[in-house]
């Protein structure tokens, strides 16, 4: 019955749509290809890695050695220039944001697939339940949320309208910490920053540190936590954090020893998921194990699936309250309201959010954070897309020159 409703709410998100600013994305599909070598450039003199269109390995190389940046290798030796190295290593080093996204931009993207109507909205199909554990998969080419972080500016709520951007605080570390029982876990969440509280737990800092006070073990402490909840092993959060072996290792030795029935519930599971081929959610959405499971994908299962969970429920809440859902994203909501009536929607949507995760997690709540954009102000995440979004605006032609 649940997920009958759910559909009847994906129906009305996917006729709802995204609030695109149109004739914005029309004049960047317009000028894309004649912005790109002016891009390049811009972008480049920071790094110094291009050659007219081609991006050189070689000196790529020779910038993170000026910089002292370990970048993990394949096994053949050469450098891993994937993707997803990339966008992984660009949250350890913020300052490769932009050229992450020039190399999306130049090989992946395609602005032309985004399916934007003459109304100005962005709809496609979300795909509810297309993956294992039961999340949302739109197509990443049509879906405005699916591709580069940077084009989300694109995201313009019509005038007289707002829209809010609204996601719970590190949902799987409390997921885990309520699903778990564990109540160091649970007193870590509710701390406000449990990367901070774990650095506390294992002693790396001391009890009145902060966030501007120790940022560098903090980080150290938050890829940890960030590893654990993405089933990493010590090898791929030394690469990460850009550490020795030993360090890793001893770093996934504190969580254990901090969290320990967290881990008895964790490795519980996967020893379950190994001997009956099966594990579920609150909710009962299943996995079936077959074949030679990964054990860490496997460890990640409950803290994903049961995130799919709540975010259904909570889009169920909220739109048979008359709240307007326009997007689903992974742990997050983005909702749109007339100016005058934006403010309690965000309020009721934050509460509802919570009731989302008291259901899933029984008396545990998640807390929420939202980011409001009112009407003539569009959508910008500033940490990671920021940087390159004013680049390309400042390389796109006025509309009133020839």
């Amino acid at each position: 019955l649940i997920r009958g409703r759910y559909m009847q709410v994906v129906a009305r998100m996917e006729s709802f749509g995204i609030p695109i600013d149109l004739p914005l994305l029309r004049r960047l599909q317009a000028n894309w290809k004649i912005i790109q070598d002016d891009l390049i450039a811009k972008v480049d003199e920071d790094f110094g890695v291009y050659e007219e269109r081609s991006f050189k390995t070689e000196l790529f190389a020779q910038y993170l050695h000026r910089k002292q940046i370990s970048w993990p290798r394949l096994k053949s030796g050469y450098l891993d220039l994937k993707d997803e190295t990339f966008r992984s290593m660009a949250k350890i080093y913020p300052q490769l944001s932009p050229l992450r996204e020039l190399r999306h931009a130049l090989g992946q993207m395609r602005l032309n697939e985004f399916k934007v109507g003459a109304d100005g909205r962005n709809r496609t199909m979300l795909s509810p339940f297309r993956s294992k554990t039961g999340r949302n998969q739109p197509s990443n080419n049509k879906y405005i949320f699916g591709s580069s972080v940077w084009l989300r500016s694109l995201i313009k709520p019509a005038e007289g309208y707002g829209i809010a951007y609204i996601d719970w605080s590190q949902q799987e570390f409390g997921i885990a910490a309520a699903l778990s029982g564990d109540q160091v876990m649970k007193q870590a969440y509710a701390s406000g920053d449990p990367y901070l509280e774990f650095a506390k737990l294992a002693g790396a800092v001391p009890a009145d540190a902060t966030k501007k006070s120790h940022p560098h073990e903090r980080a150290l402490y938050k890829a940890t936590v960030l590893a654990v909840q993405y089933g990493m092993g010590a090898e791929s959060l030394a690469e990460r954090i850009q550490q020795p072996m030993i360090v890793a290792k001893e770093l996934l030795r504190k969580h254990r020893e901090a969290f320990r029935t967290f881990w008895k519930w964790s490795d519980g599971n996967v020893d379950y998921a190994l001997l009956h081929k099966i594990l579920w959610t609150v909710l009962g959405w299943q996995i079936q194990v077959e074949g030679q499971p990964n054990p860490r994908s496997l460890a990640n299962f409950p803290m994903q699936a049961n995130g799919a969970e709540m975010l259904r429920i909570a889009c169920i809440l909220m739109t048979e309250a008359g709240i307007r859902v326009c997007a689903p994203v992974h742990d997050a909501v983005l909702i749109e309201a007339p100016l005058e009536e934006l403010d309690d929607r965000v309020q009721q949507a934050q509460e509802l959010m919570s009731e989302a995760s008291r259901q899933i997690l029984g008396d545990f709540e998640l807390t929420t954070d939202a980011d409001i954009y009112r009407y003539p102000d569009r959508y910008r995440d500033e940490e990671r897309g920021g940087a390159f979004w004013d680049k390309v605006m400042s390389l796109l032609p006025n509309p009133n020159t020839d």
